[in-house]
């Protein structure tokens, strides 16, 4: 499928509509993803006994890429802090028991597995991380709280065991094309199987199984002692990797490319579907977990998650899990939904984190850009993923993660000089754009509690405990944040989300709510409503960009009258029927409702 071109002009009265009426928040079982609120923590940084983690390898905790000891049990003591919130899910990176060592080398220069990506073992708990024993009771004590657990899960690659005989030492293997390098697949008696195979097709297990010779781009070969260090043992065989060398992270090297030289899966064959499809249900099956987030979604091959995405999806509503949700990383830095919505509708995701919403709203806090214009550009796709505009109301959405930073990092990196009591303000507008807009909000851990970061990757996965990294300890916190830990429910930004995720729980509208976007002529000023068509009721959201005091005149509902604020003063009466005047003070926003009809 060709992607489509992104609508450029801006809508105006661009809206969501709903055929169902809006039900109060559920329980975990029958809620439905686009009720929650969650909450993404790095396992390893979150939280922490003394102690924890000193007898295991790869622990340092004064090197801000080795494992710190951050757990499961003590992550369990903490889902009182995280509902505080407001929040109905959490996100946990990988638990799987994964490769020590880049390069699997004790390397003090180098990195660790502590972030879950780089996993061997898909079967068992990384002992780092706890035992399956504290992965049930955090589980557990998340399900007493009605608060789901989404796996953070991974498909395109494992840890890096293969090594190729061409590419010696710490040699970067480059990137060979399949043009150049096509496959070569022979059976036992020397012809030829599936003439003309591009490595791009689903093959049969049955011609699998007759091949004795594989010819690649580069010779793999599994190091003495590696021959089984995965598990399931089948992800030892060497035919069930792509075998190319790095990636570029464009064209085709994008999905058969090894990212860092770790091993690309050969995710066409059918054993390697089959076998992750049984992985991911075995999980499933022992601990009724009610979600996974899959990681470098963007890098597998399309025919992988049509066949993937509903057989999880059909193994967990037989297993009771109504709302099971599976949401994929398709990191798409265009500023566009297109990508994203095409892997709705094509791969069968029933979300994909949205990173045109993170890319905009960043420069939208910053105080850069047409703000009304540059917001309605984020919502100008979602009639084209699967579902519509309701299905869109699915969409995860987010300002910071552990990737490209946190939101203060990436809006004073913008503007270098903002004095920290301002960048407080922006990070607050920030999240109430997030929380109050369409989709499901995905706070990170430690925004929280001011903090800001210095750079992506390991300078935005700071401890939440008291922290031995100097850099940690040293950097810049929002808010006052001193020494030790950073779990302080008095925080200002802490009990601003708080505030507004006790409002998104207490109305369904402004969970699932139309959401239309209402013009206003202040400069600077955003305004959108959440409204429910079956009773009437609206919100009236106006975010204030600017340091200046706004008055504006909104359209609203005809039969929307009556208001009071929900945060902020609002007016108790509409100036005359489809208009109602707004006044937000700089760096502030208001949410007003009215109760309809």
């Amino acid at each position: 499928m060709s992607v489509m071109r992104p609508i450029r002009s801006v809508l105006t009265g661009l809206c969501l509509s709903l055929a169902f009426a809006m039900p109060a928040a559920a329980d975990y079982l029958s809620r439905p993803f686009a009720d929650d609120t969650m909450y993404f923590l790095v396992l390893d940084r979150f939280a922490k006994n003394d102690g924890d983690g000193a007898d295991l390898p790869a622990v340092d905790p004064a090197n801000p890429r080795y494992f710190h000891g951050g757990n499961l049990r003590a992550a369990a003591a903490k889902l009182d802090y995280i509902k505080g919130l407001g929040v109905t899910a959490i996100w946990m990176t990988p638990i799987f028991v994964n490769q020590l060592y880049a390069g699997d080398r004790p390397d003090k220069a180098g990195s660790t597995g502590y972030h879950g990506y780089w996993i061997l073992d898909f079967l068992h708990v990384d002992p780092h991380f706890g035992s399956e024993d504290e992965l049930k009771f955090l589980i557990a004590e998340a399900h007493k709280r009605d608060i789901k657990v989404f796996f953070d899960i991974v498909v395109n690659h494992t840890g890096d065991v293969i090594k190729y005989r061409e590419c010696s030492g710490e040699e970067r293997c480059p990137y060979r094309s399949k043009a150049d390098f096509p496959y070569s697949r022979r059976a036992t008696d020397g012809k030829p199987i599936n003439p003309g195979f591009q490595g791009d097709t689903l093959e049969t297990e049955e011609n699998f199984a007759k091949l004795t010779d594989m010819s690649y781009a580069y010779t793999p070969y599994l190091p003495a002692g590696k021959e089984h260090a995965k598990n399931p043992d089948w992800l030892n065989d060497i035919r069930y990797y792509h075998n190319r060398g790095f990636t570029t992270f464009k064209g085709e090297s994008a999905t058969y490319g090894d990212f860092g030289g770790l091993d690309d899966v050969f995710t066409e064959n059918p054993r390697v579907v089959q076998g992750f499809i049984d992985i991911y249900q075995y999980w499933i099956d022992k601990f009724h977990i009610d979600g996974y987030r899959i990681d470098t979604a963007k890098h597998v091959n399309i025919e992988f998650w049509q066949k993937f995405n509903p057989a999880i999806l059909d193994f967990a509503k037989s297993r009771g899990i109504p709302n099971f949700f599976i949401f994929g990383e398709v990191a798409d830095f265009s500023d566009d939904s297109v990508m994203l919505a095409q892997f709705t509708r094509e791969a069968k995701f029933p979300g994909a984190l949205d990173f045109a919403f993170t890319d905009e709203v960043t420069r939208l806090a910053a105080g850069q850009g047409d703000a009304a214009k540059s917001f309605a550009h984020i919502f100008q796709a979602d009639s084209l993923f699967e579902g519509g505009r309701e299905g869109a109301n699915n969409q995860p959405i987010f300002v910071s993660n552990h990737d490209d930073g946190r939101l203060a990092y990436k809006i004073r990196k913008l503007v270098p000089d903002m004095k920290s009591d301002e960048l407080m303000a922006r990070v607050r507008l920030a999240h109430a754009l997030m929380l109050f807009s369409r989709g499901v909000p995905i706070l990170y851990y430690g925004d929280e509690q001011g903090f800001i970061g210095t750079g992506d990757d390991s300078k935005s996965r700071q401890d939440m405990f008291a922290t031995k990294v100097a850099a940690y300890a040293e950097e810049e916190k929002l808010g006052g944040s001193g020494g030790g830990d950073h779990f302080e429910p008095n925080h200002p930004l802490y009990k601003a989300f708080a505030e507004m995720g006790s409002l998104r729980n207490r109305y369904a509208t402004l969970r699932r709510g139309q959401f239309v976007l209402r013009p206003n002529g202040a400069p600077g000023l955003i305004t959108f409503e959440r409204i429910d068509p079956a009773t009437g009721e609206e919100f009236l959201i106006a975010v204030n960009t600017t340091t200046a005091l706004h008055d504006a005149a909104v359209e609203v509902g005809y039969g929307a009258t009556d208001w009071h604020g929900e945060h902020g003063a609002c007016s108790a009466h509409a100036a005359t029927a489809g208009s109602y005047q707004v006044s937000v003070p700089g760096l502030d926003y208001v949410v007003c409702r009215s109760s309809g009809r």
